[in-house]
């Protein structure tokens, strides 16, 4: 199976946001480059917010070229097999934890549609939830200015709705 064809089941799956899924889905209808950042028209992303919930924080990354606080996450790359594995890899790679980071079960959490500047027009990013290891140890990576932790409750204050969104929902996948 194809990153692609996982994509459109992932998508065909996900019970929520159910107009913004299907924008997703006609995307990749109208695009099959649509998995990949050399398709203009916009393409699909993969992130995930590295949450402890045992200590009740979250784990952001100030973005070295949007200057905001935001969840680990990037472009999918030919090697991803699905999108979980792209959302895990970026986790990784963007906050240093190389191993034991846990995606969240029941797939991914919300999606978020952003513009981006051109050549591309549109990020579609599918956004999970991974829990880190109790013994983490997080490293800031070249792709960021910084990389901090912050409880629950400090991340309205810092980061845009989108975060504050994935939070919440992450939060409710926990109760």
């Amino acid at each position: 199976m194809s990153l692609y064809d996982d994509a459109v089941l992932v998508l065909k799956g996900y019970g929520d946001q159910p107009e913004l899924r299907d924008v997703y889905l006609d995307h990749l209808a109208r695009h099959p480059d649509g998995m990949y950042k050399p398709c203009e028209a916009g393409h699909l992303t993969s992130s995930a917010l590295v949450i402890d919930p045992d200590r009740g924080r979250v784990l952001l990354t100030l973005h070295k070229k949007l200057g905001m606080w935001l969840q680990m996450g990037g472009h999918c790359e030919e090697g991803d097999a699905t999108l979980e594995a792209a959302a895990l890899r970026e986790a990784a790679e963007e906050s240093g934890i190389a191993t034991g980071l846990t995606l969240l079960p029941g797939g991914p959490v919300r999606l978020d549609r952003h513009p981006i500047p051109a050549p591309c027009h549109w990020h579609l990013d599918v956004q999970y939830a991974a829990l880190a290891p109790a013994d983490a140890v997080a490293e800031i990576s070249e792709e960021s200015l910084d990389l901090r932790w912050f409880a629950y409750e400090d991340v309205a204050g810092v980061a845009d709705t989108s975060v504050v969104e994935l939070l919440k929902g992450t939060l409710a996948r926990l109760a």
